[in-house]
């Protein structure tokens, strides 16, 4: 039997979701004030079907991952190490960040993700916990998946998806 269409499994489940704190930069010099979102994680896998199990991948699986990387950002400020404005400084028990080189913040070390993206918009953050999940299903050995779509919510109807080829 030929079939011309393709697979995708999508999770997004009420404990997929992390509520953090962050701000971005705009082009000028406008920068917005700390604040933090209950944010929602919605990730879709494509890809083949498994030939013994006629799956592309366990749903179960997918939201242990998922589950375990929105912990790893909940209730922390999120700070982006690639940033050409925001300087992210670490200092013994403190991170210091700077704006255009004026000191703005002084966070506890454990009170911040540490990030490696340009800015901490809805945008960086769907690209990262994708790459993340990436990650995580190759040291699993998944086989057969041809796409990961990463959706990131900030707000009810507010938010941004990366798509990412495998």
């Amino acid at each position: 039997m030929s079939q011309r269409g393709h697979f995708r499994v999508s999770v997004t489940k009420d404990d997929l979701v992390f509520s953090s704190a962050h701000f971005i930069t705009y082009a000028g010099h406008r920068c917005e004030g700390l604040h933090g979102h209950n944010y929602r994680a919605r990730v879709t896998v494509d890809g083949a079907l498994d030939p013994a199990d006629r799956l592309v991948f366990d749903f179960l699986e997918l939201k242990r991952i998922m589950r375990r990387l929105c912990r790893d950002i909940d209730h922390l400020v999120l700070l982006p190490t690639q940033s050409q404005r925001i300087s992210v400084v670490e200092d013994g028990g403190a991170v210091r960040v700077s704006v255009d080189g004026a000191p703005r913040y002084v966070f506890p070390r454990r009170d911040c993700a540490l990030l490696p993206v340009p800015n901490t918009t809805v945008e960086m953050l769907a690209e990262l916990l994708a790459t993340r999940l990436r990650a995580e299903l190759e040291a699993l050995g998944a086989r057969g998946l041809t796409a990961i779509e990463m959706e990131i919510e900030e707000n009810v109807g507010q938010s941004a998806t990366y798509r990412m080829e495998l």
